[in-house]
């Protein structure tokens, strides 16, 4: 794996990670995956060392060192900027087509508030949607989502948004 692709691949597991949506097993997966690319690191050495039926447990211990050590943010687990952070991730998957519409606003109406995340507002008002109209309007909704995704991603791009 390259380095870039392994840093991508820990970004978005430790974002999906802060929201519940994936274990720590997988996390402890992406820092190996780092090790193999070439980074290093005393935190970084130890997540990659956790047992796999032990890693809900221990890696909340490692994860801010080894990502500080390969140069990534940290966002406390339950926090807005992490929860957006995931948001980012799935919405990415959506327009790759391995997250479908609805299971990207189902999951955003029950992380976010509302009024939370002005990123995550629209897609909390497009499940309110679906709720409403169900499959009169599923493939209008759809559409919508898919260009809200669009934006989300752009965001996250666009120092300035």
């Amino acid at each position: 794996m390259e380095p870039a692709e392994a840093l991508t691949r820990m970004r978005e597991v430790t974002a999906l990670w802060g929201v519940g949506y994936v274990n720590g097993s997988e996390l402890v997966e992406a820092a190996c995956d780092l090790l193999v690319a070439g980074f290093d690191g005393p935190h970084l050495g130890m997540l990659a060392a956790v047992s796999a039926s032990r890693a809900d447990e221990e890696v909340p211990g490692f994860i801010e060192g080894a990502l500080r050590e390969v140069g990534l943010d940290y966002h406390r687990p339950g926090s807005v900027a992490g929860g957006e952070a995931a948001l980012r991730v799935l919405a990415a998957r959506v327009l790759a087509g391995d997250v479908t519409p609805r299971e990207l606003t189902a999951w955003t109406y029950r992380t976010f508030d509302r009024g939370t995340s002005p990123l995550a507002e629209r897609l909390v008002a497009l499940e309110h949607t679906y709720e409403t109209y169900g499959e009169m309007a599923c493939d209008e909704v759809d559409g919508c989502v898919v260009a809200e995704a669009h934006r989300v991603v752009a965001a996250s791009t666009d120092p300035f948004r």
